[in-house]
């Protein structure tokens, strides 16, 4: 079985976000980029699979700058088999239209019979990347799984619904997407990040998949104007002289809260 894991770099949780008020795309020398968490956790589903399972191949995929290459890596060092880096600086302004198309004839490229990512990034949150890599790809999607069982055909989960627990299941190939429901991921140890270096790592360029420049130039999504967050500013402050409920609610009613 191969399961292909996808895979981003993002600015650190914890560190400063800011846009690039020229191009509307994300700052990335604004703080230290790291691995997104909610894909680690996709792969170590994968990989705590393939430890149980002899003969699962599991490939971490990223569409990511030439300078992400470090960071793919430590998919590689946690145990994943190989990597596959899409690294095109015509993809730099891709939205999720062309990131999915891009993703996908690289994953047909590259064969799978399982694909795994988190629900959604925490840089862009888009959480339809999924979705659509399954419609170009047109196999099953289970998506939000809060629990992942694999089989020789099949996948199975179960994903949290309002009042409820819903039980999915797909035949593969099929795509699934995780939640932080399932378990941290595994540390890189020493053994591992040594291994890393000689492992598969195929770059691709946007012609490699079949995208043409024209594809790379098409106005799919429209920036029409990017501002910097304004500071933050002291809220209203409320002394209650016996009118503090309806001081409160008119407040909450003139910002349109209520």
């Amino acid at each position: 079985m191969k399961i292909v894991v996808l895979v981003k770099e993002v600015p650190d949780t914890y560190g400063e976000r800011r846009l690039d008020l020229e191009t509307g795309l994300a700052d990335r020398a604004a703080s230290e980029a790291v691995l997104d968490e909610i894909g680690e956790r996709a792969l170590e589903v994968a990989l705590a699979h393939a430890d149980a399972h002899e003969g699962t191949e599991v490939v971490v995929m990223s569409m990511a700058p030439e300078s992400a290459a470090a960071t793919i890596r430590k998919g590689l060092a946690m145990g994943a088999a190989s990597a596959v880096h899409i690294a095109d600086p015509g993809l730099a302004a891709a939205d999720l239209g062309l990131t999915a198309r891009a993703l996908a004839a690289a994953i047909r490229r590259t064969g799978f019979d399982l694909v795994i990512t988190g629900n959604l990034s925490t840089d862009g949150s888009g959480g339809v990347l999924p979705a659509m890599l399954a419609e170009l790809l047109e196999v099953p999607n289970a998506t939000a799984l809060t629990s992942v069982e694999i089989t020789d055909g099949s996948v199975s989960g179960t994903r949290d619904v309002d009042g409820g627990t819903m039980r999915v299941s797909a035949q593969l190939p099929a795509v699934i997407s995780i939640t932080e429901a399932l378990p941290d991921a595994r540390f890189p140890n020493f053994k591992g990040i040594m291994a890393a270096k000689k492992k598969p790592f195929e770059t691709l360029a946007a012609a490699d998949l079949g995208i043409e420049p024209a594809d790379l130039s098409a106005a799919w999504s429209i920036m029409t104007a990017i501002a910097e967050r304004p500071p933050r500013t002291a809220g209203t402050k409320i002394t209650d002289e016996g009118d503090g409920g309806t001081r409160i609610a008119e407040f909450l009613i003139e910002n349109r809260l209520v």
